[in-house]
Protein backbone atom coordinates (compact mmCIF):
# COMPACT_ATOMS: atom_id res chain seq x y z
CA UNK A 1 0.00 0.00 0.00
CA UNK A 2 1.65 3.08 -1.08
CA UNK A 3 1.97 5.97 1.17
CA UNK A 4 -0.60 8.41 1.34
CA UNK A 5 0.70 12.57 1.62
CA UNK A 6 -0.18 14.89 4.65
CA UNK A 7 -4.23 15.70 4.82
CA UNK A 8 -4.84 19.17 3.73
CA UNK A 9 -7.52 21.77 3.62
CA UNK A 10 -8.28 24.06 0.47
CA UNK A 11 -9.63 27.50 1.03
CA UNK A 12 -13.20 28.33 -0.08
CA UNK A 13 -11.74 30.96 -2.10
CA UNK A 14 -9.29 28.63 -3.70
CA UNK A 15 -11.99 25.99 -4.89
CA UNK A 16 -14.08 28.99 -6.32
CA UNK A 17 -10.75 30.16 -8.34
CA UNK A 18 -9.92 26.58 -9.73
CA UNK A 19 -13.73 26.00 -10.54
CA UNK A 20 -14.29 29.02 -11.82
CA UNK A 21 -10.83 29.24 -14.55
CA UNK A 22 -12.29 25.57 -14.99
CA UNK A 23 -15.71 26.62 -16.32
CA UNK A 24 -14.39 29.38 -18.12
CA UNK A 25 -11.86 27.77 -19.99
CA UNK A 26 -9.01 29.57 -18.89
CA UNK A 27 -7.52 26.57 -17.19
CA UNK A 28 -8.27 22.99 -18.35
CA UNK A 29 -9.40 19.99 -15.45
CA UNK A 30 -6.06 18.30 -16.40
CA UNK A 31 -3.73 21.10 -16.32
CA UNK A 32 -5.49 21.94 -12.43
CA UNK A 33 -4.99 18.43 -11.40
CA UNK A 34 -1.48 18.33 -12.41
CA UNK A 35 -0.84 22.23 -11.59
CA UNK A 36 -2.17 21.87 -7.96
CA UNK A 37 -1.79 18.12 -7.15
CA UNK A 38 -5.61 17.05 -7.05
CA UNK A 39 -7.28 14.54 -7.70
CA UNK A 40 -9.76 13.72 -9.86
CA UNK A 41 -12.73 12.41 -7.68
CA UNK A 42 -11.87 16.42 -5.60
CA UNK A 43 -12.36 18.10 -8.63
CA UNK A 44 -15.19 16.58 -9.45
CA UNK A 45 -16.82 16.88 -6.39
CA UNK A 46 -15.83 20.53 -6.00
CA UNK A 47 -16.98 21.25 -9.64
CA UNK A 48 -20.49 19.57 -8.81
CA UNK A 49 -20.36 22.11 -6.04
CA UNK A 50 -19.46 25.13 -7.71
CA UNK A 51 -22.19 24.24 -9.98
CA UNK A 52 -25.33 23.80 -7.87
CA UNK A 53 -23.60 26.96 -5.96
CA UNK A 54 -22.98 25.25 -2.72
CA UNK A 55 -19.27 27.09 -2.39
CA UNK A 56 -21.06 30.52 -2.14
CA UNK A 57 -23.65 29.09 0.53
CA UNK A 58 -20.42 28.12 2.29
CA UNK A 59 -19.39 31.51 2.14
CA UNK A 60 -22.29 32.94 3.04
CA UNK A 61 -22.35 30.51 6.23
CA UNK A 62 -18.88 31.67 6.99
CA UNK A 63 -19.59 35.21 7.30
CA UNK A 64 -23.14 34.53 9.06
CA UNK A 65 -20.68 32.41 11.73
CA UNK A 66 -18.46 35.58 12.32
CA UNK A 67 -21.11 37.77 12.21
CA UNK A 68 -22.51 35.50 15.47
CA UNK A 69 -19.12 35.64 17.19
CA UNK A 70 -18.84 39.07 16.82
CA UNK A 71 -22.64 39.37 18.95
CA UNK A 72 -21.43 37.09 21.06
CA UNK A 73 -18.12 38.88 21.99
CA UNK A 74 -20.29 42.03 22.24
CA UNK A 75 -22.44 40.17 24.75
CA UNK A 76 -20.02 38.44 26.81
CA UNK A 77 -18.70 41.69 27.24
CA UNK A 78 -21.62 43.21 28.09
CA UNK A 79 -22.15 40.63 30.62
CA UNK A 80 -18.84 41.33 32.02
CA UNK A 81 -19.48 44.86 32.76
CA UNK A 82 -23.47 44.08 34.07
CA UNK A 83 -21.14 41.77 36.60
CA UNK A 84 -18.43 44.27 37.79
CA UNK A 85 -21.34 46.76 38.59
CA UNK A 86 -22.94 45.18 41.57
CA UNK A 87 -19.25 44.23 43.03
CA UNK A 88 -18.10 48.21 42.86
CA UNK A 89 -21.42 48.97 44.12
CA UNK A 90 -20.73 47.10 46.77
CA UNK A 91 -17.21 48.05 47.68
CA UNK A 92 -18.21 51.99 47.43
CA UNK A 93 -19.10 53.13 50.84
CA UNK A 94 -22.47 54.59 50.98
CA UNK A 95 -23.34 58.14 50.82
CA UNK A 96 -25.11 59.33 54.38
CA UNK A 97 -28.47 60.39 54.24
CA UNK A 98 -28.32 62.38 57.56
CA UNK A 99 -25.80 64.74 58.61
CA UNK A 100 -23.34 63.67 61.06
CA UNK A 101 -25.18 65.66 64.19
CA UNK A 102 -28.66 64.18 63.93
CA UNK A 103 -30.04 60.93 65.68
CA UNK A 104 -30.65 58.52 63.59
CA UNK A 105 -32.29 54.79 63.23
CA UNK A 106 -31.31 52.05 60.94
CA UNK A 107 -34.62 50.46 61.11
CA UNK A 108 -36.60 53.87 61.12
CA UNK A 109 -34.57 56.09 59.29
CA UNK A 110 -33.53 60.14 59.41
CA UNK A 111 -35.86 61.80 61.59
CA UNK A 112 -38.72 63.73 59.48
CA UNK A 113 -38.44 67.07 58.61
CA UNK A 114 -40.77 69.40 60.56
CA UNK A 115 -43.51 71.02 58.51
CA UNK A 116 -44.94 74.75 59.47
CA UNK A 117 -48.65 73.78 59.59
CA UNK A 118 -50.28 71.14 61.42
CA UNK A 119 -51.53 68.04 59.33
CA UNK A 120 -54.99 68.13 58.59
Amino acid sequence: MAARGPYRRHSLQFKIQICSAVRSGKLGRREALKTHNLSANLMQMWLGQFDRGELDREDAAASTVAEYEAHIAALERKVGQLTMEPDLLKKTPRLQLVSNNENSSIISGPKPAPSDDDAK
